[in-house]
Order: C-alpha cells, then sequence, then structure tokens
C-alpha cells in the first residue's frame, strides 16, 4: 500500500460543505430499505419560526436530533428526520409591519391581500436563510420532503381539523375574557402570556358608602390598577367576615363616575389580605370575570383594542393611553378625597411572549377549542405508557397542566396565518363553518356572506406537525408516508414548550389519528451563558452557532453540546467551551493522519493473530459501544460523548496506537508491521463509525480517505442512493457489542499494566527524570496470572514506561530471597542506589531513581516541599479545628478545605517514601 496523507492541520472548512453535499446528492438524508425486522423510525424537526435565524438554542435542538438520526439509521433502521419551518404569525406579521413603519406605511394602507403577498416575500427570504444554516450544521433531514405550515396540505389539513372539531362541539366562538396584547393587536391563548415580577405600587382608596355621610361613611380597599375603577360594576366582601356583614347588599358609590355599584359577598375574596374588600372589574380581571357571572353582574369594557380608554367612561378620560389614564384618575381621587394612600410592591405582571408588552385583559368575541376532553384522552394516553418523558420529571408537568386546563383561545386578530373557515350572513345572521369556501349562507341563500377576518393561532397548525407533514390532509390514513413513518418514535425539544406544543400535539394526534403522534419525549435543558443568564441580545451574551462553526467547525459544535447536555440541567457555555469539541476533532483527525502515514509498503493481512494490547482495545471498543447504544437509546447525549471521548483519546490513543509502536519500530520484522497495520486499520475503521454521529464530517471525510479493503460497503438494507451512498460512513452499520469480543480477564491484566505504567510515569515527572533516561524497575507481583502477563509484555511496558530494564519476581517464601525472572540480561551492579517503591493492587515495584538523577539535589528539593507541605498542613488542620470556621463557614468552603488537608498528606505520604528510599 501507498502511505496516505492527510493535511498536517485540521481545518474543518475545507471539508465540511463537500462532504454535506456528498451525503445530500447521493440520496443518503432519503430513508433507505429496512433490513429483516427493522422497524422505520422517524423524527419531525420543531420547525423554526420562519422569521428568524437559528440561534444556539437551534443548534443544541438540531444537533441533539441529528445524532439520534444517525445513530439508528447507522443501525439500519428506515430513518427519516423530516424538515420544515412554522410561519409564526404574530412574529412573522411584526417583522412585516416593523418594514412598513420604517417606509412611513402600514398594513392597512397595503390592504390585506397585498399586506400577505409582502409577508410571503419576507418569509421565502428567511427561509432559505434558515435552510442554509441547518446544512451548516450538518443537519441530515430529508430535504425533499420539507413542510411549511402555510403550504397547501398542510393548510388543507388545518381546515379539516377546525371543522371536525367545530361538527364534535368541540370548538365554539363567545364574548369572554381573553388576553390581550395592545401592541400586537390580538388576543393570545394563556400560554403565551409570560409572567415576570415587576415592581409596582398598591393605591388604598375609599369607596362611599351610598346615603350615608361621615368618617365612617366608606369602605377601603386596595388596587394595582387605579385606572381599572372606571368599568368596575361592584365592589366584594367575604360572607363570613364579621366587619362587613351589615354593609353586604348595600351600595357604594363609584368616584369619578355617577354610578353606584353593589356590595356582594362572595368566597373569593381573601379576608386576610389589605382590607379585606375586592373592587369588581369583570371585563379587566379573569377572577372578577368569574364573580360577575356568579352575581350576574353587568360587564364594562373600558378599553379599545388599542388601548385607550372608550366611550364607556367619562368623557375627560376617553382616548387616554392606560398610563396616561391612571396619572390623571389618581390626580382626581387625590383632589376629591377619596386617595388614602400608596405603597410599593412587586407583583406577576403578564407580558406578551413576543413582544414584551404589559397583557389586559380584555372582553372579545373569539373562538375557542374545549380542551377537557382532549386532556383526558391525553393523560389516558400516558397512564398507559403510550409516551415517555426523558428525563421523566417532565411528566408531572405534564399531567398538572393536564389536570388543570382552560379552553383554548385559537383567533387571532391578524392577517398572516390561516384565516378562520367561518361565514356570517349578512342577512340572517346565520353561522357557517365549512371545509370548501362559501359564497351562499346554507341557512337562507343570500350571497351576502363575510367570512371572519380573524387567522388562527400560530400553535393550531404546529399541533398538527407530525401526521399533516406526513401527509394527512382531510382523515385519509393512506398515503405511503403516513403509512410508512406515522406514529413517529421521538420528540427531541426544550422545556419551555410544552404547554404550547408537546402536550397539544399529542391530544391531536390521539383525536384524530388514533394514536400518540410519538413514543419518546426527549426534553432538553436550556442554554445558558456561565453566569446562568438565559442567552438574550439585551444582555449581549448570545452566541451564534454560525460563527462558532466557522471558528470551530461544526463537529465540534455538535459534540460540546452533546457532551455538556446532561439530562434535566440547563447548558452554561461561553465561545471557549467549544474548544472541547474542537480539541477532540483535532485529536481525531492526527491519531488518522499517524495511522495512514505509516501504510507505506504494508499489505493487508486476513486474520491477523492478535496481540495482547490488540485483545484489549477490541474489548474496550467493545464495552463503548455498549455503552454509547445504551446512552443514545436512552437519550443520555453526555454519557454517549464522555464515553466516546474517554475511549478514543485515553485508549485508543493514548494507550493503543503508542503500544502499536512497538511492532512498528524499524527493526521489527515486515510481517509483523503488515499484522500491526491491519489491526490498527480495522480499529480506527470501527471507531470512525463509534464516533460518527457525534463528529459526523471529520469521521467521513477520514473514512473516505481509507484503503477500499476497509469500508464496509454500506449498513444494512440498501442505501437511498445506490453505489456512492454505500461508499460513505454515513451509510455504514453502527459498531455492536458483542459478547465473543468482551474479555474482562484481558482487560484487568491490562488495567494491571497501566496502573504500573502510570505510577512510573508519575515518579519520573515528579522526580525530574528527563525522557531520554533510561530507568531500570523490579517488579514483584503476588499473582501468577499477572506475573505471566507482565513478562509476555515487558517490551510493550519498557516502551511505554521509558525503562531501559525491567526484572519481575514473585515474593519469596519466608525467610528466602526473591526470585528475579526477567527476560533482560542479568543487570550490572546499581550505580547509584535511590530506588523509591510504589506500591500497586498486588503489587509493588523498585524504580532505581538514583541511577538517572542527582540524588542529593533531588534530596534537598523534597525535603525543602516537604518542610513547605508540612507547616501548610498544620495551618490546615488549626482552621478546621476551630468551631468558629466550621459553624459559621459556608458548607461548600469548609469541605474545600478538607480537600486541600487529605491531598496535602497524600502528597507529603508520597514525599516520605520517596525519602525513605534514598537514605
Amino acid at each position: 500500500m501507498k502511505a496516505i496523507e492527510l493535511e498536517k492541520a485540521y481545518d474543518p472548512r475545507g471539508f465540511e460543505d463537500r462532504i454535506y453535499a456528498s451525503w445530500r446528492d447521493s440520496g443518503s438524508f432519503k430513508p433507505r430499505d429496512a433490513g429483516p425486522g427493522r422497524a422505520a423510525f422517524t423524527i419531525v424537526i420543531p420547525p423554526p419560526n420562519v422569521t428568524g435565524v437559528l440561534h444556539l438554542g437551534h443548534g443544541l435542538n438540531n444537533s441533539l436530533q441529528d445524532i439520534i438520526i444517525r445513530f439508528h439509521r447507522m443501525r439500519g433502521e428506515r430513518t427519516l428526520w423530516v424538515p420544515g419551518t412554522d410561519h409564526a404569525g404574530i412574529a412573522t406579521q411584526n417583522v412585516v409591519e416593523k418594514k412598513l413603519r420604517e417606509r412611513g406605511a402600514n398594513r392597512r394602507d397595503l390592504g390585506r391581500e397585498q399586506f400577505v403577498e409582502e409577508t410571503w416575500k419576507v418569509a421565502r427570504e428567511h427561509h432559505e436563510i434558515i435552510s442554509r444554516q441547518l446544512a451548516r450544521i450538518g443537519a441530515s433531514v430529508d430535504w425533499s420532503r420539507e413542510r411549511f405550515t402555510l403550504d397547501e396540505g398542510l393548510s388543507r389539513a388545518v381546515r379539516e381539523v377546525f371543522v371536525s372539531l367545530y361538527e364534535r362541539d368541540l370548538l365554539y366562538k363567545g364574548n369572554y375574557l381573553v388576553n390581550w396584547c395592545c401592541s400586537c393587536g390580538t388576543a393570545l391563548s394563556d400560554d403565551e402570556v409570560d409572567h415576570e415580577d415587576t415592581p409596582g405600587k398598591m393605591y388604598h382608596l375609599r369607596y362611599p358608602v351610598a346615603g350615608e355621610n361621615g368618617g365612617a361613611g366608606y369602605i377601603e380597599l386596595a388596587t394595582t390598577r387605579p385606572e381599572t375603577m372606571l368599568g368596575d360594576t361592584a365592589v366584594a366582601v367575604h360572607p363570613e367576615d364579621e366587619r362587613y356583614r351589615a354593609l353586604t347588599g348595600k351600595r357604594v358609590l363609584l368616584p369619578l363616575t355617577d354610578r353606584e355599584i353593589p356590595v356582594v359577598a362572595d368566597a373569593y375574596v381573601d379576608r386576610e389580605f389589605g382590607t379585606g374588600v375586592v373592587k369588581i372589574t369583570p371585563a379587566h380581571d379573569p377572577n372578577d370575570w368569574e364573580v360577575a357571572k356568579r352575581h350576574n353582574l353587568p360587564v364594562i369594557n373600558i378599553l379599545t383594542p388599542e388601548g385607550k380608554l372608550n366611550r364607556e367612561v367619562p368623557e375627560k378620560y376617553r382616548g387616554l393611553s392606560i398610563t396616561e389614564a391612571r396619572e390623571k384618575v389618581l390626580e382626581d381621587l387625590k383632589a376629591g378625597g377619596w386617595y388614602i394612600r400608596e405603597e410599593e410592591i412587586s407583583h406577576a405582571v403578564g407580558h406578551c411572549y413576543r413582544c414584551h408588552t404589559v397583557i389586559e385583559p380584555f372582553l372579545s368575541e373569539q373562538w375557542f377549542v374545549r380542551m377537557k376532553p382532549l386532556a383526558e384522552k391525553a393523560l389516558a394516553s400516558w397512564r398507559r405508557g403510550e409516551v415517555v418523558f426523558y428525563p421523566r420529571k417532565w411528566e408531572n408537568t405534564y399531567q398538572r397542566w393536564l389536570e388543570n386546563i382552560r379552553d383554548w383561545c385559537v383567533s387571532r386578530q391578524l392577517w398572516w396565518g390561516h384565516r378562520i373557515p367561518a361565514w356570517t350572513c349578512k342577512d340572517c345572521g346565520a353561522l357557517a363553518v365549512s371545509r370548501t369556501d362559501l359564497s351562499a349562507c346554507p341557512a337562507c341563500g343570500s350571497a351576502r356572506v363575510e367570512q371572519d377576518p380573524d387567522v388562527l393561532d400560530t400553535w393550531f397548525s404546529s399541533w398538527l406537525w407530525p401526521f399533516t407533514t406526513l401527509g394527512w390532509e382531510n382523515g385519509s390514513r393512506e398515503t405511503p408516508d403516513y403509512a410508512a413513518f406515522y406514529p413517529t418514535q421521538a420528540l427531541v425539544t426544550a422545556y419551555d414548550i410544552i404547554f404550547f406544543w408537546v402536550a397539544r400535539m399529542i391530544m391531536a394526534g390521539l383525536e384524530f389519528t388514533g394514536k400518540a403522534p410519538f413514543r419518546d419525549i426527549y426534553i432538553h435543558g436550556l442554554i445558558r451563558d456561565k453566569r446562568g443568564r438565559k442567552m438574550s441580545k439585551s444582555l449581549g451574551n448570545g452566541l451564534d452557532p454560525l460563527e462558532l462553526v466557522d471558528e470551530f467547525g461544526a463537529d465540534a459544535l455538535k459534540f460540546t453540546l452533546a457532551f455538556m447536555c446532561a439530562q434535566g440541567q440547563d447548558l452554561l457555555v461561553d465561545k471557549d467551551s467549544f474548544r472541547l469539541g474542537s480539541k477532540f476533532a483535532n485529536k481525531v483527525w492526527n491519531a488518522s493522519r499517524y495511522i495512514l502515514m505509516n501504510l507505506e509498503g504494508r499489505t493487508l493481512v486476513n486474520d491477523p493473530a492478535p496481540l495482547p494490547a490488540d485483545r484489549w482495545i477490541y474489548s474496550r471498543l467493545n464495552s463503548a459501544a455498549r455503552d454509547m447504544t445504551a446512552a443514545f437509546t436512552g437519550y443520555r447525549f453526555n454519557d454517549a460523548a464522555i464515553t466516546a471521548y474517554e475511549y478514543f483519546w485515553n485508549d485508543f490513543c493514548d494507550w493503543y496506537v503508542e503500544a502499536s509502536k512497538l511492532s512498528m519500530k524499524g527493526n521489527s520484522p515486515a510481517a509483523e508491521k503488515d499484522r500491526a497495520v491491519t489491526v490498527l486499520l480495522d480499529v480506527l475503521t470501527q471507531s470512525l463509525a463509534l464516533l460518527h454521529p457525534l463528529i459526523p464530517f471529520v469521521t467521513e471525510e477520514i473514512y473516505g480517505k481509507l484503503p477500499a479493503e476497509c469500508k464496509q460497503g454500506g449498513g444494512a438494507g440498501s442505501p437511498a442512493g445506490g453505489g456512492a451512498a454505500a461508499e460513505l460512513l454515513i451509510n455504514a452499520a453502527y459498531p455492536e457489542y458483542d459478547e465473543k469480543r468482551a474479555d474482562p480477564q484481558g482487560e484487568a491484566f491490562f488495567a494491571f499494566l497501566q496502573d504500573l505504567v502510570r505510577r512510573i510515569r508519575t515518579c519520573r515527572a515528579e522526580c525530574t527524570v528527563t525522557p531520554d533516561r533510561k530507568l531500570r524497575a523490579a517488579v514483584k507481583i503476588n499473582d501468577a496470572g499477572k506475573i505471566a502477563f507482565l513478562e509476555k509484555n515487558a517490551e510493550l511496558v519498557k516502551l511505554l514506561a521509558g525503562l531501559g530494564r525491567l526484572d519481575v519476581a514473585s515474593p519469596p517464601p519466608q525467610g528466602a530471597d526473591p526470585a528475579p525472572r526477567s527476560p533482560d540480561p542479568p543487570a550490572s551492579p546499581a550505580s547509584g542506589g535511590g530506588a523509591v517503591t510504589l506500591a500497586g493492587p498486588g503489587y509493588e515495584a523498585l524504580l532505581y531513581i538514583g541511577e538517572a538523577v542527582d540524588l542529593k539535589a533531588l534530596k534537598a528539593k523534597f525535603e525543602k516541599n516537604l518542610d513547605r507541605d508540612k507547616k501548610f498542613i498544620a495551618g490546615l488542620e488549626a482552621k478546621i479545628a476551630n468551631p468558629d470556621f466550621t459553624g459559621n463557614a459556608p458548607p461548600e468552603l469548609v469541605e474545600g478545605e478538607r480537600q486541600k488537608l487529605s491531598e496535602a498528606r497524600e502528597r507529603t505520604g508520597k514525599i516520605e517514601s520517596y525519602l525513605k528510599g534514598f537514605a
């Protein structure tokens, strides 16, 4: 064979785009024919918003999905990862409206049809950006099956579901209190409101009791929203509150108005909070809305959709913003003597999840989905074990939300989205919901019908995503993709959209397909900076995944995120974190480069006879395959990455590749070099397959350079792209655990060899023995098997530990001298003495340091260090013995000091043993 040259420096920019194109062009991302008994494995991508760009959270989510899909693809399963984007109603409309404002225009200037056309242009532009970004990070999605939540097929499915829900009495329209965003100009569901602790004020006011005069003729109450008093229709007290029993049923004068309102008794009131009196504003508070329904109170909405005070309030307040109205109302309350005092507080205030505007409870006519019947099915499915959360703790969140679910407001006062398929007749007033557009009223035949101007909540199309992306449109279950790939197997998503998306998808899947849409739900954490803060533009702590790819490579991004992604925990990262993945990919590159550059003149052999080190590395590879398979199937990404790292860096590179140099020495027979190269290449090939899901680009690039005889020729099943695809690592078989390869005894013997070598290396370093000095060592072992193993591998130990001579002896009988057993010729008399004793499990080694160093100088250095460490230990012991320290210092600080003491004692014990050997 000829030597194979890899570039000296690992540079992912030189091959990642080319590798991705080869995967895509060969059809490797498409499902292939499964092997016998192999099922399909399907994931649908959580669709990113079409007007967004991928942030690091997307980088994490798509990296984890890619790892899982590559693993199952290599197992020979019929694997499909469906890509797509979400039309993102509010977010996308906000982007376009912002562009219009910059041009001095607004959507109403354009009209609905032209505005929607403008929005489609923006959506298409951003879609191309997102697609390029997914490709750059290596997402192995099937681009031929890409979907969009507003494409024709999904739009037909959305209409089918809307009409079906209406026919099943699971959808209704009515005037109800909703969450209203005055900035976006639309209603929001409860789950689209972010509640944040916000500084505010509690204002104490007095309402005069009607018909009474004097200081006692009023009720004191408190509110954070004094401007809403203009919409009050009652005040409420607890029915068992003796302080106000005489006032129940009476009326009070509403300040600043000419209205009287009743005093009602309701158990909703907390007697212990404030004065025990609550103002009731049904149109602007959800709890007050419920009180009003119980007491048949009028409902007065004082706001316009734009957040201005309307004609229901006295004229002087009309047209004021909420902030302006609050200032004016307080001014007038003070002037009229109704203001008592105010106090600073912190309270939870709802904000729009998109624009962060304060949410207003607002009385409005909207469409709602009855959620309780759907939630009951979703709970039952979970209890039957049809869906499983990883980690399991999220099941409690899922259960609590479904058990306390409220109806879902699905109408939005927007122009971009799925328009609601409902028509109202202007003549007879009939409401009709239809799968097809109506031109006449079904009730009276009039042509004067008008479609509902609102659109559906973005999540209304997203909750259908798992089955509509596979071809479900109108209840048909016959599309080939639907039959082959539904239900899907896994969902990978962040915990912040369990309510928005995950639970709703389960409800929709059960209602319209009769099956849960997926089995496994892996909930990963959020990415935060090193201080634990959520990444955001305002904090300036965000990381662009594409910039990270440019600097470190896509493999570094994927591997680092997997390595740090422990189940149930958020990821704390900064830019330097990604050096971990870069260094690992570089290690794989350099190790492979070393092996391939040593192929010159070598011939691969059939069935090479393995040495103990060969059997050991195959056993370690076998164990790594077992552990990584278990980690991948259990969605323990960090365990898989850690196993990969430790196997390749420690076992393969640090030990096996170094050990193979014994066979590759210049004076080794050609046959031995051929045998060693054959095993090296075989282990490297399988190792590349093992690592591929975690670092796909660099492993594919190296795999493509391997001699043709080393390649697998494709995994189980027929690759979609034929011959070209069969030559790619992405389609090779993933290493499987083989009981025949397991060698626990061989691993135990090699672990003994490693322990001995490590102790000798450590002693050399501590005694400042230069690498060129070869030491003499004598090892006493009380195990016949280890004696035989060490004798057989003495040359390997000498190579790895930097020894010139190794004597092996078994412990002598009582009173007898030890019998040396060494493959080396008799030793010359010791030239300087100074043997250091190294004690390991079941053995003792004498390392003759004095033959290689200035013993006097080394002894002086150790004595100086010993004196320093003893003083350090005395200080720590006094500190830890002081109850003022242990009783008052933080526990982690006390534990840290104890750890320092333990390490110092261990260090002094070792130095004392060295000095004893120098005597």
